[in-house]
């Protein structure tokens, strides 16, 4: 639905909220019905998947062919079985830089896991009439979004209210100017 042809009173009735914003229990039935604003993650990568990457780095395969040959040269040097002690020797390095490197791996998701939850954005919405402050990822359809100079603009928002808003739109459009936005109905005949 193109919301910016319509009028504030008809977007409204469309998305069944008032200027007065949603209560907290429509809001919840609302965000479990449609989900979450925000992206879908990318899967997060197995254990196994990790190791297979660790392991195909180019000098780790080095050394595994390494490790190969030098118990090949050992057996025929030898004439028969004898204790790979280089091979052994490579292979516990390989394996102790596959642990490391899964380890520091799994860490550092932790962390921009971490740092993504503390750096949360925030939205400010009229929910039963009062002003609250809710994570941007909970807003859902009929939420009143209440914007100030420097807030981020969380959603597509059907703008009802405003004094000379201007929204800096370089990321989406690649416009260096901000972009005044207005109250009307766009007419596009």
């Amino acid at each position: 639905m193109k919301h910016y042809l319509q009028s504030a009173e008809e977007v409204f009735e469309h998305v069944s909220s008032t200027e007065q914003g949603l209560s907290e229990a429509e809001a919840a039935a609302r965000l479990e019905k449609n989900g979450k604003n925000k992206l879908d993650e990318g899967k997060k990568k197995t254990m196994f998947k990790r190791v297979i990457e660790q392991l195909s780095d180019p000098m780790i395969i080095i050394l595994i062919v390494a490790a190969v040959v030098s118990a090949i040269t050992e057996w025929f040097e030898a004439g028969g079985f004898v204790f790979p002690t280089d091979t052994v020797i490579i292979l516990v390095v390989v394996i102790i830089n596959t642990v490391l490197g899964v380890l520091q791996e799994s860490k550092a998701e932790a962390a921009i896991e971490a740092l993504q939850e503390m750096s949360a954005a925030t939205s400010k919405v009229i929910r039963d009439g009062k002003l609250v402050s809710v994570k941007s990822e909970d807003l859902v359809v009929g939420d009143v979004v209440v914007l100030e100079a420097g807030d981020a603009v969380p959603a597509d928002c059907r703008i009802f209210e405003c004094a000379s808003m201007k929204i800096e739109e370089a990321a989406l459009t690649g416009e260096s100017v901000p972009v005044t936005k207005f109250i009307d109905i766009i007419n596009l005949t």
